[in-house]
């Protein structure tokens, strides 16, 4: 018993590949050793090596044994080491499940997905996000990068956490940031004083920008003073955090209704919304397009960031344009599959 308790001890400290080898070895072993006792019982070697299995396995079907005493003295042995073998298997295999998970929710793992979307500092606004992705489209796969120590939404399966300084090469390599479909970098709510939440900001963007400049990158900016700075690093869209919420809030107070609109533009939730859609062959100028839109229940509203081309609806749409209409999803789905 002293024997068996030390092996163990042994086996339990061995490499994961040492045990997967020992274990092989054994079953082949075992295997041979059972056809050669009783070639006339197994026929074969393979139905020794389904035996020796189901032996281990403790499943038992009945449909080969052992019928010579030396048989069943191996049968014996079979059933004290191989069924302890395989236990700790089961075991390593309960304990490598219990460590993935651990370092999932430490924010140690690299993620290894594709077309993602990197959310860089959490806070409530980062999680208004993760349900605006999620709303958006139920198979985007979410990284948030953090240096809380701890995954925020664990829960979540489709939600990947890295625990980190986002402004870190290492970090943002572990987020497959190369490999993004977008990143978006929030202000630090931790950081009180805002010209230092956005040069943290300012940091983290400028990494992004330098280890993958064709990601398209979004950054919550705190002083409208800073958009400068940002445009040196080639961002791509800002976010003037302060100054979205005033303005909203004024346009509520002045233009009755104005706010509901917007709040139904900015979230897939609620109302219409709006889509980028494919120019068709058929469509010469915005006027065409517009015409057959309207028709489908669609409102074609710019052409990139020209919100003006109700203006121009004699003019010939650019070979590069990029359209965006207002309707509900299920219009758009209908007109982008039509």
């Amino acid at each position: 018993m002293h024997f068996l308790i030390q092996l163990s001890g042994k086996l339990l400290h061995l490499k994961k590949k040492s045990i997967a080898f020992i274990i092989l070895a054994f079953i082949l072993l075992s295997a041979t050793i059972a056809f050669l006792l009783e070639p006339d019982t197994f026929h074969s070697w393979f139905n020794a090596f389904y035996w020796v299995m189901t032996t281990m396995a403790t499943v038992g079907y009945g449909d080969y044994f052992a019928a010579t005493v030396t048989g069943k003295v191996f049968t014996i042995f079979l059933y004290i080491f191989g069924i302890g073998l395989l236990s700790l298997v089961i075991g390593k295999v309960v304990e490598a499940m219990g460590e993935m998970q651990r370092r999932r929710g430490a924010g140690t793992l690299t993620f290894h997905g594709q077309h993602h979307v990197v959310l860089i500092n959490w806070s409530r606004k980062t999680q208004a996000a993760v349900d605006e992705i999620l709303c958006y489209d139920r198979e985007c796969k979410v990284v948030i990068i953090d240096e809380n120590g701890r995954h925020p939404l664990e829960a979540m399966e489709q939600v990947h956490f890295i625990s980190g300084d986002a402004a870190s090469d290492d970090i943002l390599l572990k987020a497959n940031i190369g490999s993004a479909r977008a990143a978006i970098v929030f202000s630090d709510t931790r950081i009180d004083e805002a010209s230092l939440s956005d040069g943290k900001s300012l940091l983290i963007a400028s990494s992004i920008e330098r280890i993958a400049p064709q990601v398209h990158t979004t950054v919550e900016i705190m002083q409208e003073k800073n958009i400068k700075n940002f445009k040196h690093v080639q961002v791509n869209e800002f976010v003037l955090s302060h100054d979205a919420i005033s303005r909203l809030a004024v346009r509520s107070a002045l233009q009755e209704g104005n706010s509901e609109v917007i709040t139904q533009l900015l979230s897939r939730e609620h109302g219409d919304d709006i889509y980028e859609i494919p120019r068709r062959s058929g469509w010469t100028t915005y006027g065409e397009a517009f015409q057959d839109l309207l028709r489908q229940g669609a409102t074609l509203l710019s052409d990139r960031g020209d919100l003006g081309i109700n203006r121009k609806l004699d003019r010939p749409i650019p070979a590069d344009a990029r359209l965006y209409i207002v309707a509900d999803e299920a219009t758009y789905r209908r007109i982008k599959e039509s």
